[in-house]
């Protein structure tokens, strides 16, 4: 397996415009590993984690530690924090770091929660740093056969089926165990389990809990079973506070904060010259993908994960402001995802699990919306593209669209 290529570009991207770059993304999906691989590249770096108990004490002791990183030539060094936001004061610290150092060293501040959601007005870190996020495994960055990201916004239809067989394979090896780098690299089901039966326990039990202060960690472990059974629909918070017996407010802030955590996360509803749109109610999906059993419900999800790491990516590199929604009016009509930029929808993106029809809805919501579509199927060898009035619309293996994500 190589190493994660295309966020070591972004990162190098990012850093020549800023000195200091957050890394941010779920727990156990390789920030430490992308941090290290970083740091081969300088020929002068130090490696600070919070969670060592040592290293906590040198800066506490001293603020500015790393400034006994041993040299080996006149180079700019690499100072890695890794975990600082379990530091309770560690934007101040930053902002500190930033501001006395900024022209004298290069930082990358990693991280599994916390980091991002201070971009903010007010924030004291404003200014200072440049961010992207890190996710497990998708299929666009094990394919490697990504098109260019203007090529794909002037015509998000092309698609090739070379390497047809290799990338269905690593599309069904990413259904039955994750694309977190541990499952999928051991490549055995069994490590799998053992490793999703204990992911979400450690995260609720010692992250979150200590993090944010949570008491009802039972609560809580039990709106994170509940979820893969409400992937696919958009999510009714009033059912879940009745099934668990708790307050609206209670998994309104319990959701926020797996989000925060990066065990889910969320996209809301596209209302823009849609109908009788629904407005409120939004849908959920997890990282942790084969945890969901229903079929149709997984590959919807692993098509959710593949946008949202496409249009993260995008934003972080400053392509644009892009988004992703869903569609669905009060006649019970949808279509799963809207890709917009800029608040413009430009791209519709249907999953289903075997039909190889374009679906009556999606047709519908094209020709209000007037943009291309997408429907990604779980078999076949070939691709069709169908028009709809002034549009067009591709019918394609998801594996072979989905490697083609800039």
């Amino acid at each position: 397996m190589d190493g994660r290529n295309p966020y070591v570009r972004i990162w190098a991207d990012l850093a020549a415009g800023k000195s200091m770059t957050f890394l941010t993304g779920p727990r156990q999906a390789g920030k430490t590993t992308l941090a290290e691989m970083i740091s081969r590249s300088f020929a002068n770096s130090l490696y600070f984690n919070w969670d060592i108990p040592q290293h906590r004490i040198r800066l506490i002791q001293n603020p500015a530690f790393f400034e006994a990183v041993e040299r080996k030539d006149t180079s700019t060094p690499l100072i890695v924090f890794d975990e600082i936001h379990k530091y309770k004061d560690w934007k101040n610290y930053l902002k500190g770091v930033y501001d006395q150092f900024h022209t004298g060293y290069q930082f990358l501040v990693s991280g599994s929660g916390r980091l991002d959601i201070y971009q903010k007005g007010g924030d004291s870190l404003a200014g200072r740093y440049f961010l992207f996020h890190l996710w497990p495994f998708t299929i666009a960055e094990l394919g490697k056969c990504n098109i260019e990201i203007d090529a794909f916004l002037n015509d998000p239809l092309q698609i090739s089926m070379e390497r047809n067989d290799e990338l269905r394979e690593i599309w069904l090896r990413l259904s039955e165990l994750s694309g977190f780098p541990e499952p999928y690299l051991a490549n055995r089901v069994m490590t799998y389990r053992r490793w999703s039966n204990t992911y979400s326990q450690q995260l609720i039990r010692e992250d979150i809990r200590d993090l944010t202060g949570i008491k009802s960690v039972g609560d809580v472990e039990m709106l994170y079973l509940l979820l893969p059974s409400k992937v696919g629909s958009p999510l009714s918070v009033p059912s879940l506070a009745r099934d668990l017996r708790v307050s609206y407010n209670s998994v309104q802030s319990w959701l926020s904060v797996f989000e925060r955590f990066f065990l889910i996360f969320t996209i809301s509803p596209w209302t823009r010259k849609i109908s009788r749109a629904i407005q409120k109610e939004r849908k959920v999906y997890l990282w942790d993908a084969p945890r969901i059993k229903e079929p149709a419900a997984r590959f919807e999800n692993m098509v959710a994960m593949e946008l949202w790491r496409a249009v993260t990516a995008w934003n972080d590199m400053g392509y644009g402001s892009f988004s992703l929604h869903f569609i669905k009016n009060k006649e019970r009509q949808e279509v799963d995802f809207v890709i917009a930029n800029a608040r413009e929808a430009f791209l519709l993106v249907e999953a289903k699990l075997t039909d190889t029809e374009p679906s009556s809805d999606l047709k519908k919501f094209q020709r209000a919306l007037n943009i291309p579509a997408v429907q990604l199927t779980n078999k076949g060898d070939g691709y069709r593209i169908l028009s709809n009035l002034d549009q067009s619309v591709l019918v394609a293996p998801a594996h072979q669209w989905l490697s083609g994500l800039p």
